[in-house]
């Protein structure tokens, strides 16, 4: 039997609890007569009399059921005069139970507290923030078991257009204080990954408190303690359905994580690269102009790197080569022509066909930095590709001849196409096809 449990039953023996436990038991009983929203205020006044009868009793009885009446009295249909009754009733409660219990209480009555901002009216706001400034910021590290539940209803209300943005943001940076940064943006990595709504003010977020005077090696915290989620996080930020999410991911790529940063492995920069090609796809100038930057190194501050620097003495070396064009041949090149591999291999065992990675590589080439020097590279790939794909048709449809694109699969439409390649790079560097 758990603590709370022991100091309860001993509770029972005192009369005074027993007249508590009767009263709440008739105060919850008037949930179930109500059948308009005004009743529901009127049930809450019963409750909230009741608890304040009976402050000095820091164990609330019955409490499962108030907490699931509490949940009901937030749904989002209900007027706002409900909702502010009930975080009266919230306030209460906490009030009786002192910042210990609610740490070891906290998951009863989270789950109807925790998503109401996100619709909660704009007068609910405020007795809502007051409730997390009074009873959850103290609570400091005991908070960390509910902390991925809780950002996931307190971020969005950060929203930059709103009243209540300077505290949400406050309340943000004092809880991160509390539970530790580090812990803070673990959990701030893990909404991003599994909570598609908060994504934008998540990320918003940890690029408003990113220095960008200072490097990510001093800035360790803003990763978290698991990099796995964060990349992860990343991931699904550059593949969100809202141009605005991937904006506002790939600017955090852009000045977080450059090609030539030293934090992530190289096998998490071929995933974060993998998902940003999908970009492409959506055929956005901001998008586009963002993944470019970020694969050619066009926003890379030479000056600030050390003379040592591998970057800086190539650019320091006697050549015709542009900064942007070194980049990404000592940076960018190897990562992103795995991660078209990648791509290219995913589609080959997709059960219908999917030219999205050759609409993907149609872009690439047009870009006269990237195309020519990754065209080579991948050239076999993209031919050991179609045929896989081709494969893969014919074994589904049982039918050997079965055709795929524009791709026959006899060697002549292999060498049509290897000719074409060949005569795009050709004139892409103003050379005659036969030198190539």
């Amino acid at each position: 039997m758990t603590t709370i449990a022991m100091e309860e039953y001993e509770l029972m023996k005192d009369s005074k609890y027993r007249m508590y436990v009767a009263a709440v038991d008739k105060a919850l009983k008037n949930f179930e007569y109500t059948s308009e929203w005004p009743d529901l205020i009127s049930a809450l006044g019963k409750l909230n009399k009741v608890l304040l009868n009976y402050t000095k009793f820091p164990v609330i009885p019955r409490r499962i059921k108030i907490s699931k009446r509490l949940a009901q009295c937030m749904h989002p249909a209900l007027p706002s005069g409900v909702h502010l009754k009930a975080l009266e009733t919230y306030d209460v409660i906490f009030k009786c139970m002192g910042t210990n219990r609610l740490s070891h209480e906290l998951f009863i009555y989270s789950a109807g507290l925790f998503p109401l901002l996100g619709h909660a009216a704009m007068n609910v706001r405020p007795s809502l923030l007051k409730v997390y400034e009074t009873h959850f910021v103290p609570l400091g590290e005991r908070l960390r078991p509910a902390l991925s539940g809780f950002l996931s209803g307190v971020l969005p209300g950060l929203d930059s257009g709103s009243d209540h943005f300077e505290r949400t943001n406050s309340l943000l940076e004092k809880v991160c204080e509390g539970v530790g940064a580090a812990w803070f943006y673990t959990c701030i990595w893990q909404c991003v990954r599994s909570n598609s709504p908060v994504r934008l003010p998540a990320i918003s977020y940890v690029l408003q408190h990113f220095n960008k005077k200072l490097s990510m090696e001093d800035q360790l915290y803003l990763m978290g303690n698991d990099i796995d989620v964060m990349v992860s996080g990343l991931c699904a930020g550059v593949q969100d359905s809202s141009v605005l999410v991937q904006r506002s991911a790939l600017d955090l790529l852009l000045v977080g994580f450059p090609m030539h940063n030293t934090q992530l492995l190289y096998t998490d920069m071929v995933r974060l690269v993998t998902a940003s090609l999908v970009t492409i796809l959506r055929r956005d100038m901001s998008l586009n102009r963002r993944l470019y930057s970020w694969l050619l190194g066009s926003e890379v501050n030479v000056s600030l790197l050390h003379s040592e620097h591998p970057l800086v003495k190539n650019v320091n070396a006697s050549d015709n080569k542009s900064h942007t064009d070194k980049y990404f041949e000592l940076y960018s090149i190897d990562i992103l022509v795995e991660a078209i591999r990648v791509i290219l291999a995913q589609s080959c065992s997709e059960r219908n066909i999917d030219v999205k990675p050759y609409r993907l590589l149609t872009s690439l080439l047009d870009k006269p930095q990237i195309g020519p020097v990754i065209l080579d590279t991948i050239l076999y790939d993209v031919f050991r590709s179609l045929y896989l794909t081709c494969m893969h048709q014919a074994n589904i449809q049982n039918n050997v001849n079965g055709r795929c694109v524009s791709f026959t699969g006899n060697l002549s439409s292999l060498t049509k196409l290897y000719i074409h390649y060949r005569g795009y790079v050709a004139n892409t560097m103003g050379l005659p096809w036969y030198s190539l």
